[in-house]
């Protein structure tokens, strides 16, 4: 009779399908977000506002030496720091995530990571101190942002969706007892249930291995 597979054998070796998710995603946001700076930097004005949505969006170049939305000016280097810790920590959990969502999440997140890491280390004025391209300005909005800054607002978002459905990073939900309708389940023990048909074959990995 099979058995339900345990949280380590579901969580055990690498998939390659969500590390593939996850590095595709990180650089089509970096990339994207890259191209739009360029563009922005080679054909628009600085601080002055080019109309887009009549009076709802607009682009104007800024240079911003501060953190997302031009929060915290003066900690350039602490963000650049901030960043590649964020950078390194994505790189070592990558290992352990099985789900597709929680790949692309973290793919977003890398991505709009690394667009914005990249002008603070390359861009003007210095190494660590560079400002980063910002442009598009929402009406009623307080800060001008960018592509980066839109993909790593995208990535908590679905953070807290899937933190709220109780998905894991194997891609399986923790259901207490008696949510399910389950009444044998001993008190405060939880019980796993498939989040994303991906993961529904219960041999860990076979097939990506």
């Amino acid at each position: 009779m099979a058995t339900e597979p345990t949280a380590a054998a579901r969580t055990a070796g690498v998939s390659v399908r969500a590390i593939f998710a996850l590095v595709t995603v990180a650089l089509a946001a970096f990339a994207f977000d890259q191209i739009t700076k360029y563009f922005v930097v080679e054909n628009l004005p600085l601080g002055e506002p080019v109309p887009v949505l009549g009076n709802v969006l607009d682009f104007v170049f800024v240079k911003n030496p501060g953190a997302a939305f031009s929060f915290a000016s003066g900690a350039t280097w602490i963000f650049s720091i901030a960043a590649s810790v964020v950078t390194v920590l994505i790189i070592f959990f990558a290992r352990r995530i099985r789900s597709l969502t929680w790949a692309i999440m973290f793919g977003m997140l890398l991505g709009g990571t690394l667009g914005n890491l990249a002008d603070r280390l390359l861009r003007e004025p210095s190494f660590g101190l560079g400002h980063v391209i910002d442009f598009i300005r929402v009406a009623g909005f307080p800060a001008v942002f960018n592509i980066a800054d839109s993909f790593i607002v995208a990535s908590m978002g679905l953070f807290i969706i899937l933190t709220i459905r109780g998905v894991g990073l194997d891609g399986q939900r923790e259901v207490k007892p008696g949510a399910a309708g389950s009444g044998t389940a001993s008190p405060g023990a939880a019980e796993s249930t498939p989040a994303e048909s991906t993961h529904a074959d219960p041999t860990p990995d076979a097939a990506e291995r």
